[in-house]
């Protein structure tokens, strides 16, 4: 199973708005004999890839796979029914589907007379697979904050210059999260500051190979994109968010438009409402890479999975925090997080955490 699991991560970045999935055919005398994992959406699933590669020696066999086969007709047949007409006798995944379409393949399996067993490695096959089981349960993407700063917290110095806070390694770290991102989103002030061009470029991997995001502006009073913007270079999709109210005809033919809705008090877009936009696009998971002001619209907002922060040491003493207002007023309603991982890149350390408490009730 923890082979499946390694397999399931190879789809990162490819299978959006499908899961990534992993699966492992043992012989009746278990030996390997087959693997394969979900490659693309709407070609083959993992299951039927690893069953190909087995071909009859999948009879009798066992089926280790990350993910609950799915029961229901879509793009491709039901994995459930494939593992059944293979004449597998054993069934073990990871994690249940929550899907409701695709969910009840062990059911069937069973029915068939496969044994069935679920829970195996469950926490390491849903962390690998978080973005997608997130955006099933909550009907939104799954949102990873990232940011770079300095030791005392700051994301740039007094004069506003912030490039490079943190070192070359991070930074192709950045890459690698934005390669698995349906979406990247920033807000107006980093727009303005930063013209960032938001698209992925993963050393090793040629362009073909990389999936480009979606990248988002949110610009209230559509005032920060301008024409020859690099986030306009055509290189990747852009879709630029701004105000029910806002006056943005000089961005019609730039990109796509969405508006939206203020949020209460007039200021910035409703979170929510972004996200329910962003999510009816196919979008599964967002990479939040806005300034302190976005960030704290995020975290307010309760839409915040998942924090991955760039320590570089240096010291600055004045500057932008990281987050701005998050509307937290006193200690004991700050927002506690879950060190999951630290690493060390070239001089920064990255550490990677989740919220503790459940993220507050969302408005709709």
């Amino acid at each position: 199973m923890r082979r499946a699991v390694a397999l399931a991560a190879r789809g990162l970045g490819h299978t959006s708005p499908n899961p990534v999935v992993g699966c492992v055919i043992l012989d009746a005398d278990g030996a390997t004999v087959g693997e394969g994992w979900h490659r693309r959406a709407g070609g083959p699933h993992a299951e039927v890839h690893a069953l190909a590669e087995a071909g009859e020696r999948a009879r009798g066999g066992t089926a280790l796979v990350t993910l609950e086969p799915c029961n229901h007709s879509g793009r491709t047949g039901p994995c459930a029914r494939a593992l059944i007409d293979a004449g597998v006798a054993r069934v073990v995944y990871a994690v249940p589907d929550p899907n409701p379409t695709a969910t009840g393949g062990a059911a069937t399996l069973a029915d068939a007379g496969v044994d069935v067993e679920g829970g195996l490695l469950a926490d390491e096959a849903a962390a690998v697979n978080e973005a997608w089981l997130t955006s099933v349960l909550r009907r939104r993407p799954f949102v990873l904050w990232k940011y770079a700063a300095t030791l005392d917290g700051r994301i740039a110095a007094a004069d506003g210059t912030s490039r490079w806070i943190s070192s070359a390694a991070s930074r192709a770290d950045v890459h690698r999260l934005r390669a698995r991102a349906d979406a990247v989103v920033v807000g107006s002030g980093t727009a303005r500051a930063d013209d960032p061009q938001l698209g992925a470029r993963v050393s090793g991997l040629t362009d073909d190979e990389v999936t480009q995001p979606l990248r988002v502006v949110v610009d209230s009073g559509a005032s920060a994109v301008k024409p020859g913007a690099r986030v306009l270079d055509g290189t990747a999709p852009t879709l630029i968010a701004v105000a029910e109210d806002a006056d943005a005809a000089h961005l019609e033919g730039l990109a796509p438009l969405v508006r939206l809705p203020r949020a209460a008090g007039g200021r910035g877009l409703r979170i929510t409402a972004l996200l329910h936009e962003l999510y009816a696009r196919d979008v599964r998971s967002v990479l939040l890479e806005g300034g302190p002001t976005l960030a704290g619209a995020f975290l307010a907002a309760g839409t915040v999975d998942k924090v991955v922060g760039y320590l570089a040491p240096v010291l600055l003493g004045a500057g932008p925090a990281a987050v701005g207002d998050a509307g937290i007023t006193t200690l004991a309603d700050a927002l506690r997080l879950d060190v999951t991982e630290t690493a060390r890149l070239g001089p920064d350390l990255r550490i990677t955490a989740t919220p503790v408490r459940p993220t507050p009730h969302e408005e709709i």
